[in-house]
């Protein structure tokens, strides 16, 4: 298999997307460490869990001590609430950038030794809100943008013992979906946003993560991977009436060309 003999450390591996990304290194033959603050509820079957707060330096120092060797760090631990800017303190939104941005560098730093030495890898899990505005998750957002920016730093000065690669995730369906968008109703309404129809499964995320593990990608680094279903159709689309017809008389353009009313062309600048 892609990754027999190898181990993976997954932050905020024990449900989510980060259950699914360490289902796919355990279907990929690693062996596979989780780490979350708190057990997972159903134990995963082919890993082992530790317990870990990302933001704990010394803590993450005696984990990746303890440890007899580390192949892959899969920086997945992460999220915030919805919250407006002006809700709360800076220091609330401080500590949504510490979780996101600054815990996985602490944690990379933890490992790094250990990575080092095997040639191994690093995938952060970034997001799509960190390249677009995210009202409500402004500083979730932000720190995703930065998580990238550190990545391909962290690829140039790590290299070329470590590869670093972030994997830039859009919506994905979890247990959790109907905290974000609703009901089964209101989840599938959102997968129509998507050009491909449908949010993400973890284990799409998993796939794409051990690709970026695996000696398939051995020549990947300092990248950013879209894990996003094609995007998010863009909302002027929906708005713009050009081209359109009324429910009424829809006509084709050369039934418009026989009546007096030749279509309108479209202009570029």
């Amino acid at each position: 298999m892609e990754l027999d003999g190898k181990v993976a450390v997954v932050t905020g591996g024990t449900r989510g997307v980060g259950a699914g990304i360490a289902r796919a290194f355990v279907r990929a033959g690693a062996e596979v460490v989780v780490c979350a603050r708190r057990p997972p509820e159903v134990p995963l079957p082919g890993t082992a869990f530790m317990p870990l707060d990302v933001r704990d330096a010394d803590a993450a120092g005696r984990l990746f001590a303890g440890l007899p060797r580390v192949d892959v760090l899969v920086n997945n631990a992460g999220g915030a609430p919805h919250r407006l800017l002006t809700e709360a303190g800076a220091d609330r939104h401080a500590r949504v950038v510490e979780l996101n941005l600054l815990a996985p560098l602490t944690v990379s730093l933890a490992a790094y030794d250990r990575l080092r030495c095997a040639r191994g890898s690093i995938v952060m899990i970034g997001s799509v809100s960190g390249g677009r505005p995210s009202p409500g998750t402004a500083a979730y957002g932000a720190a995703k943008a930065g998580l990238e920016s550190l990545a391909r730093s962290m690829a140039a000065e790590w290299a070329p013992e470590v590869r670093v690669n972030t994997l830039v995730v859009g919506m994905v369906r979890t247990e959790r979906s109907h905290l974000h968008y609703g009901d089964r109703d209101g989840v599938a309404a959102v997968g129509r946003t998507v050009p491909l129809g449908r949010l993400a499964e973890p284990s799409e995320v998993g796939s794409a993560a051990v690709f970026l593990a695996s000696g398939a990608a051995a020549y990947i680094s300092g990248a950013s991977l879209l894990v996003h279903g094609g995007g998010e159709r863009p909302a002027f689309l929906d708005a713009a009436t050009a081209g359109r017809t009324s429910a009424a008389g829809r006509t084709s353009a050369a039934d418009k060309a026989t009546t007096g009313h030749p279509p309108v062309a479209h202009e570029e600048n």
